[in-house]
C-alpha cells in the first residue's frame, strides 16, 4: 500500500480516540474504510469520461454540432459616423402637382396629389404628408409615370378640406 491510504486510514483512526492507530500490513485484510478509500482513488483516477457509449446513428445526414458562439466585442466602431434617415418627408415629397385633372381630385374627390421619390413607399408618403401639412391622410395610391418619376394620390379624411390644404 502506498503512504497515502496508510495517512487516510490513520486519520478516522484518531479521530475516534483508539488507544493504537492500526498500521496496514501486506497481510492484514482491508477493512471497509480502506475498501472504499481505494474504490474513491480509483474513480478519481479514472475519470467520469473515460467510457463512452457511441451514438447509434440513424440518419444518412451528419449534422455540424453547435459551437459556442461569443457575442461581439469590437475594438472600435465599424462606421466614424451614425447614418442619417434616408427618406424624411423633404426628400419623400418632391412637388405637389397642379394640373387639370389634379385639380379636379383636389375639388371633387378631397384628394391631393404630389410627385414623390421612387423609392418612397406609401408609408413614407402618408407620414411625410402628415409632418408637412399637418392632415391625416385615409388612403394613398401610387403610380409610376412614363417618364419614370412616381405620382402619389392621397386621400385626406373628411375633416380636412384638400382645397384648403392645396392653397396653403
Amino acid at each position: 500500500m502506498s503512504s497515502t491510504t496508510d495517512k487516510k486510514a490513520a486519520k478516522p483512526a484518531a479521530k475516534k480516540a483508539d488507544p493504537a492507530p492500526k498500521t496496514a500490513s501486506k497481510d492484514a485484510k482491508p477493512t471497509s474504510k480502506e475498501a472504499k478509500a481505494k474504490a474513491a482513488k480509483k474513480s478519481v483516477v479514472k475519470g467520469t469520461h473515460s467510457t463512452s457509449r457511441r451514438k447509434i446513428k440513424t440518419k444518412p445526414r451528419f449534422y455540424r454540432p453547435k459551437t459556442l458562439i461569443l457575442p461581439k466585442a469590437p475594438k472600435y466602431p465599424r462606421k466614424s459616423i451614425p447614418t442619417t434617415q434616408r427618406m424624411d418627408q423633404y426628400r419623400t415629397i418632391i412637388s405637389p402637382l397642379n394640373t387639370e385633372s389634379a385639380m379636379k381630385k383636389i375639388e371633387g374627390h378631397n384628394t391631393l396629389v404630389f410627385i414623390v421619390d421612387i423609392k418612397a413607399n406609401k408609408r413614407h408618403i402618408k407620414d411625410a404628408v402628415k409632418k408637412l401639412y399637418d392632415v391625416s391622410a385615409v388612403k394613398v395610391n401610387t403610380l409610376i409615370r412614363p417618364d419614370g418619376k412616381k405620382k402619389a394620390y392621397v386621400k385626406l379624411s373628411p375633416e380636412h378640406d384638400a382645397l384648403d390644404v392645396a392653397n396653403k
